[in-house]
């Protein structure tokens, strides 16, 4: 029998068990998750250029270019120069992209909400709300 607590083991585990909670959280999603995270990111930070969009999403910046034109014609974010610096361009969130944004981060919250209300004890909600600050750290101390 094998080692739970093995990272290569714990990996497995844990990645087997997120997919499927991924794929019903985003199951009524309209907008890919990197449009959805290249809109995120810029209702967080402000107006930022496609470079810095690459650079916080870890993606490449032809993808970012792709999504942006795409999101540029759905009115969701909007190009202009950079006014401190006329040769780079900044994409900014357009108030329809701010009102997609929310409903898309909406979609699947219900779900969740439901299966952790109606699936979890208290103990077990408990422990599941002390693993998120370890996720969240995987992700910003993990390798890109």
């Amino acid at each position: 029998m094998s080692d739970p607590t093995d990272p290569s083991v714990l990996a497995t585990d844990l990645r087997e068990a997120l997919r499927p909670l991924w794929r019903r959280f985003h199951a009524h999603r309209t907008l890919s998750m990197g449009k959805t995270g290249i809109l995120f990111r810029l209702d967080h930070h402000g107006a930022l250029t496609a470079t810095d969009l690459a650079a916080l999403e870890r993606i490449s910046h032809q993808a970012v270019a792709g999504a942006v034109r795409e999101l540029e014609e759905m009115g969701l974010v909007s190009r202009s120069p950079d006014p401190a610096d006329g040769r780079r361009v900044l994409i900014t969130l357009t108030d329809s992209g701010r009102t997609r944004l929310i409903s898309e981060r909406s979609a699947g919250q219900e779900w969740l909400v439901h299966a952790i209300t109606g699936g979890l004890s208290e103990s077990e909600r408990a422990t599941l709300a002390a693993a998120v600050p370890l996720l969240n750290r995987l992700d910003a101390e993990g390798p890109g």
